[in-house]
């Protein structure tokens, strides 16, 4: 492609790159042959520019991509600015142009494109609203009675459609605005339908007040933030290419206005970023460490990015290599921290072999139960979590210290006698890795900190970002904070306590990582429909949680913004019910409501039962395979999906298959250690669904008390 001529300024709309991705291959490629001559020369008069015969707005044009298809451009009489709207067939083209108009917004300064009225009332004819209850007498105010036309047009919504939104009498209703407002206006009356005040959505939304706004500026308009979210300024043709070949992949470009603030923010120390499954952390952390690289690293310099896992390390380097310009992924590097800790040890002269490396690690902590342990009235996951997050969490290496160390965060009160009888349980086990020559994660960060300050080892890192925060314990903390120098943006803290599955816990400011008064949380939920997202918040009923930081979190206040079905949770007899159960879910899945082989996984919780569904899901899909652990998810590849529950972790499909045994769906008044982890594992599979969620539990495996794996 040529380069695009520097003043002028050319943008692409979300729902353009959406309309291309549905365009045949064929037209695909017309449409890129266009853009190509369009990218050089936009004002050019060979690309026939035609006004709309019937349209609203006569700003829009019309482009000719071939004998069949037009494309939707927005070309103002004033200002050099131009911005591809939509691509169709011809007829279906003129009629979407028709039905809308591009307008800035007053008090927003947002460039929207909003239906019309006969449009936005055609729309809502065909869904009607749901019959009210029985019981209801008389008519009840209308939902916004209380609110003021001038504060529901300073959220956005467009005044040509407020009588729509007056109409709207319950919550019930709301679902039908979503198909007539500009999708920043459905969140603000979302918002306030949840109990929000204006200021609270304003705030929460990132609504900011322009004052006096020009509505005919829209060149001022695109390189707002509130428009950055559903339009993009290309300044390149390599810029264009990159966009069209994942038009999909809309996370890459489009960020809402409350994740850029996050991403872009000035920060005088640590941050930390805290939001439940799917309202966009690991996306912020991403665009937070190519923002790093591209406005704070001096040459030389790089960001660590580090994640807990060495599958969602794989994950992320490969959505940030499509993210990041080869000038800005040439100044991160990605790896999960035991790599980092390992590779570090072994340059500074100290190979380590980590415990999760050898198999005889559990049969090592038995053994210190049997050998140490006749004293100790406890249960073994309750001491295997002292362990690991008071005294390995703690750095305790003595019996006096165990017996006067903060417990925080533990969910039952010890005496000091009952600490005294553990303490010969925790140095048996210790003695045992020692003879083996093994060392516990915890162990290798502590030892790589002290190096790195006893020798004053100076690291190439301007910043660390870390994802999923909630799996790491203090020492990984305590190694982070070493890693990179106390400064302005050092770190960036991700993460989610009710998505903890390794049972480490972590308070922040006992690692010398201060951040007070920059705690962030996000509340929108951007992946789970409503109605999924209650079904899995539900499976943590009755559970505490913290806030990385001592201090508790829950998981109210979070808001979806897309209705859906409710689950389908069904039980079966026995693994071959359950087999065929799941076969035939596919089958409708992709018969009935077309969806996509590539957009279904089937999780469960080992590779055995995994294997044993993918024999019949195979009569119903033609390609389908496991996401390999340690390996990352290729999106492209053909064919269903199938992974383990915590592989999962980090993805997310429209349609997701929770199968095999799910025990913990029937305990849920057991707060134990061992189940919470569990019960966080299902929580975190289940919320890795867009739209749909099947679960299918196997109920032999309960009554026939099979063994846990």
């Amino acid at each position: 492609m040529s380069s695009v001529v520097h003043d002028i300024k050319l943008a692409l709309g979300a729902d353009f790159l959406t309309a291309f991705s549905r365009l045949p291959q064929k037209q695909q490629k017309k449409v890129r042959r266009f853009l190509d001559e369009f990218t050089a020369t936009p004002d050019a008069a060979t690309h026939n520019y035609e006004k709309i015969k019937g349209a609203r707005d006569p700003n829009l044009r019309s482009v000719r991509i071939d004998q069949d298809y037009r494309g939707i451009i927005l070309a103002p009489d004033r200002g050099d600015v131009y911005v591809l709207l939509w691509v169709d067939k011809h007829d279906d083209a003129y009629q979407w142009a028709s039905r809308r108009v591009c307008a800035v917004h007053p008090s927003t300064g947002t460039m929207q494109v909003v239906l019309t009225e006969e449009a936005a009332t055609e729309s809502l004819a065909q869904n009607p609203p749901p019959a009210p209850p029985s019981e209801t007498v008389g008519n009840p105010p209308a939902l916004f009675s209380k609110i003021s036309d001038e504060d529901l047009v300073s959220l956005g919504i467009p005044a040509t459609l407020l009588v729509h939104v007056r109409e709207i009498g319950s919550e019930a209703e709301l679902d039908r605005l979503e198909s007539i407002l500009p999708r920043e206006a459905f969140e603000a009356v979302f918002m306030l339908a949840a109990g929000y005040t204006v200021e609270e959505a304003r705030a929460e939304l990132g609504i900011a007040r322009q004052g006096t706004v020009d509505t005919s500026d829209f060149a001022a308009a695109v390189e707002r933030d509130s428009t950055r979210r559903h339009f993009v300024v290309v300044t390149d043709a390599a810029e264009m290419e990159k966009l069209l070949a994942a038009p999909l992949e809309q996370w890459r470009v489009f960020l809402h206005p409350s994740q850029r603030r996050l991403v872009e923010m000035r920060a005088a120390g640590p941050v930390r970023v805290l939001g439940t499954a799917g309202t966009g952390k690991t996306v912020v952390a991403m665009h937070r460490a190519a923002w790093l690289a591209r406005t704070v690293c001096a040459p030389g310099q790089k960001v660590l990015f580090t994640t807990f896992t060495k599958n969602l390390a794989a994950d992320i380097a490969s959505n940030l290599k499509k993210l990041c310009s080869r000038e800005e992924w040439e100044k991160i590097e990605v790896v999960n921290l035991d790599a980092w800790v390992r590779r570090f040890l072994e340059k500074q002269g100290f190979p380590l072999k980590l415990t999760y490396q050898d198999s005889s690690s559990d049969d090592l902590w038995k053994k210190a139960l049997e050998l140490a342990g006749a004293g100790v009235a406890l249960p073994a996951d309750f001491v295997r979590g002292e362990w690991d997050n008071v005294v390995q969490g703690n750095g305790v290496e003595t019996c006096d210290a165990y017996l006067t160390v903060s417990r925080v965060g533990r969910s039952q009160r010890l005496s000091r006698q009952q600490r005294k009888e553990l303490w010969p349980v925790f140095e048996e086990y210790r003695a045992l890795l020692n003879e083996r020559g093994l060392s516990e994660p915890a162990d290798a960060f502590r030892t790589a900190a002290k190096l790195i300050i006893e020798r004053k080892i100076t690291l190439p890192y301007r910043a660390v970002v870390v994802d999923e925060a909630q799996d790491f314990g203090n020492e990984g903390f305590r190694l982070i904070r070493a890693i990179v120098p106390t400064r302005e943006h050092d770190l960036f803290i991700v993460g989610d306590a009710h998505q903890r599955i390794y049972g480490h816990q972590v308070v922040l400011s006992r690692c010398g990582i201060d951040i007070r008064g920059r705690g962030k949380k996000l509340r929108i939920n951007y992946r789970t429909t409503e109605e999924l997202k209650n079904w899995a918040t539900g499976l943590l009923k009755g559970l505490s949680f913290d806030d990385l930081d001592a201090a508790a979190d829950d998981a109210g206040g979070v808001r979806s913004l897309v209705h859906g079905k409710p689950p389908i949770v069904v039980s079966c007899p026995n693994e071959t019910s359950v087999s065929q159960s799941i076969s035939d879910h596919v089958k409708r899945l992709i018969d009935v409501e077309q969806a996509r082989p590539e957009t279904i996984c089937v999780v469960a919780g080992t590779h055995r039962e995994l294997e044993q569904f993918q024999k019949g899901l195979k009569q119903v899909c033609s390609a389908v395979h496991q996401i390999e652990p340690g390996k990352a998810e290729d999106s492209a590849a053909p064919g269903l999906r199938m992974a383990t529950v915590h592989r999962v972790k980090g993805l997310e499909f429209d349609h997701i298959i929770l199968a095999g045994r799910l025990d913990d769906l029937e305990h849920l008044v057991d707060t134990s250690e061992r189940t919470k982890q569990r019960r966080a594992l299902l929580y975190v599979a289940a919320t890795r669904a867009r739209c749909s969620l099947f679960v299918c539990r196997n109920a032999a495996a309960r009554a026939s008390g099979a063994k846990e794996p």
